[in-house]
C-alpha cells in the first residue's frame, strides 16, 4: 500500500465525521477539534534477538481526543502498521467510546512486526520496550492502552508489568484486557463478540425473526468472531460459513459452532468438524476463500477480521440483508455509498457492534480503581444493559433522521462529544454570541 493510501485511510474516516455533521447538535468547533489528533507519538523499539542481533521495529501511539476523559484504545502488532491507519483507529476509538457513553477519549498504538515470526522471549522485549517507549505519555489518568490485532492478554501482562517497574508502584488500571490474575476482568475476553451478538438480538425483536431461519456467515474466525458465533450458535441462528486468515468453510445445514472453536482452539486450523468430547469427526463442507465468504447468500454476515474486507470492487456482489462489523472498518467509505442503495440492506457499524470490547474494559478500569472485582454475571449483566441502551439510541435516530445506522451512529458521537466541547465554551460564547 502507497503513502497515498494509507492518508486516505484518515480522509475516510474524517468523511464519516463530515456526513454525520449535517444532522448533529453541535457547533462546527467539534468537527474541527475531531480533524486533528491531540498527540502523536513515533518510537523506535530496539530488540535484542535470541540469536544475539539487534532489530529496530518502528511504533506509534496516536492520542485523538482527551474532551471527554482519558484517552483508550488498543495496541496492535502487524507488518502493515501505518501512521495513517493508526490515527483512523483513535478517531474511531473516540467516536466508539462516546457512542457508548462511556468517559474516554480515543488513541491508538502499534507496532510495525509480524508477531508470529518472533519468538516468545522476542515477543516478550519487544513488548516491554514499547512501553518502556511510551511510558511517559500514558497512565491511569492519561491514556489507557489495551489489546488489539496480534495481541493478547499475556502481552497486556507484560506491558503493565513493566509500566509498574518504570513508575515504581503497582498500576493495574494502566492497562485493560489483562490475565484475571493480574486485575482482569472477568468476561472480558468475550465482550467484543458479546456486544455484536446483543445487536444482532435488537434486531432479532425489532425484525421479529426466527432464529432458526436465519443464515449467518462470519469473516474472520479469531477471539471475537467465535465469541459471537457462539452465542447466536446457541440460541439456533444457523452458521454456514466461518473463515480465518488462510480461508474459510461452507456448509448449508450449518455447523455445531463448539466443535469448530474445539479444533481451531487445539491445532490452529479451522477444520469442518462436529466434536463429541475430545473426538472429532469431519463432516461434509466446502473450501471457500474469504472473499467468496463475503458474497455468499446469507442473513447476516459478519466481517470479524481486518478493516478494508468490502470495497467498491466488491459491494455491489454483497448479498446479506444485515450486515454487522465486528472488525473495525471493514467496509470503505465507496463501498458504503454502494451498500446504501441497497434498500433492505441495514449495516450495524463498527462503532457500536464492536463496542463490547471497550466497554468490559472500562469497567475493568473501574474495578482496578476500586480494588473491587465483580462476578461474570455482573459484568455480562450490564455489557447488556449498555449495549441495548445505545443501540436503541443510535436506531432512533436512524428512524428520526432517515439516515444509515453508521451515520446515525456517528450522530449519536458528536452530540455527545459537541456538548463537551460546548461546555468549555467555544467562539459563540467567546464573542458573546451565545
Amino acid at each position: 500500500m502507497s503513502n497515498q493510501d494509507h492518508e486516505i485511510i484518515f480522509q475516510d474516516a474524517l468523511g464519516r465525521l463530515d456526513v454525520a455533521g449535517k444532522y448533529a447538535e453541535i457547533d462546527q468547533e467539534t468537527i474541527q477539534r475531531m480533524q486533528h489528533p491531540i498527540q502523536i507519538i513515533q518510537v523506535a523499539i530496539p530488540v535484542r534477538m535470541d540469536d544475539g542481533s539487534l532489530k529496530i521495529f518502528p511504533g506509534y501511539r496516536v492520542r485523538h481526543d482527551a474532551t471527554r476523559g482519558p484517552t483508550k484504545g488498543g495496541i496492535r502488532f502487524h507488518p502493515e502498521v501505518n501512521l495513517e491507519e493508526v490515527k483512523a483507529l483513535s478517531l474511531w476509538m473516540t467516536c466508539k467510546c462516546a457512542v457508548m457513553d462511556i468517559p474516554y477519549g480515543g488513541a491508538k498504538g502499534g507496532v510495525i512486526v509480524n508477531p508470529k515470526e518472533l519468538s516468545p522471549l522476542e515477543l516478550e522485549r519487544l513488548s516491554r520496550g514499547f512501553i518502556e517507549r511510551i511510558a511517559d505519555f500514558i497512565g491511569p489518568d492519561t491514556d489507557i492502552p489495551a489489546p488489539d490485532v496480534y495481541t493478547n492478554e499475556r502481552i497486556m501482562g507484560w506491558m503493565m508489568n513493566e509500566y509498574s517497574t518504570i513508575v515504581r508502584k503497582h498500576s493495574p488500571d494502566v492497562i485493560t484486557g489483562k490475565p484475571i490474575a493480574l486485575g482482569g476482568s472477568l468476561g472480558r475476553s468475550a465482550a467484543t463478540g458479546r456486544g455484536a451478538y446483543h445487536c444482532v438480538k435488537q434486531l432479532e425483536k425489532k425484525r421479529g425473526w426466527n432464529p432458526k431461519e436465519v443464515t449467518v456467515a462470519v469473516q474472520g474466525f479469531g477471539n471475537a468472531g467465535q465469541s459471537v458465533a457462539e452465542l447466536l450458535h446457541a440460541d439456533g441462528y444457523r452458521i454456514v460459513a466461518v473463515s480465518d486468515s488462510k480461508g474459510g468453510i461452507y456448509r448449508e445445514e450449518g455447523f455445531d459452532v463448539p466443535s469448530l472453536m474445539h479444533a481451531k482452539n487445539e491445532s490452529r486450523e479451522l477444520k469442518a468438524v462436529y466434536c463429541e468430547g475430545s473426538v472429532c469427526e469431519a463432516v461434509d463442507a466446502k473450501t471457500i476463500s474469504n472473499e467468496e465468504l463475503l458474497e455468499l447468500d446469507v442473513d447476516i454476515l459478519i466481517p470479524a477480521a481486518l478493516q478494508d474486507a468490502i470495497t467498491e470492487d466488491n459491494a455491489e456482489k454483497i448479498s446479506a440483508r444485515v450486515i454487522v462489523e465486528v472488525a473495525n472498518g471493514p467496509v470503505t467509505i465507496e463501498a458504503d455509498a454502494i451498500l446504501d442503495r441497497k434498500e433492505d440492506l441495514i449495516i450495524v457499524p463498527d462503532i457500536l457492534a464492536n463496542a463490547g470490547g471497550v466497554t468490559v474494559s472500562y469497567f475493568e478500569w473501574v474495578q482496578n480503581r476500586a480494588g473491587d472485582y465483580w462476578t461474570e454475571e455482573k459484568v455480562n449483566h450490564r455489557l447488556e444493559e449498555n449495549m441495548c441502551k445505545q443501540f436503541e439510541h443510535v436506531y432512533e435516530l436512524m428512524e428520526e433522521h432517515r439516515v444509515s445506522m453508521r451515520t446515525a451512529a456517528y450522530v449519536l458521537a458528536l452530540n455527545r462529544i459537541g456538548a463537551a466541547v460546548m461546555a468549555t465554551g467555544t467562539s459563540a460564547y467567546f464573542s458573546g454570541k451565545d
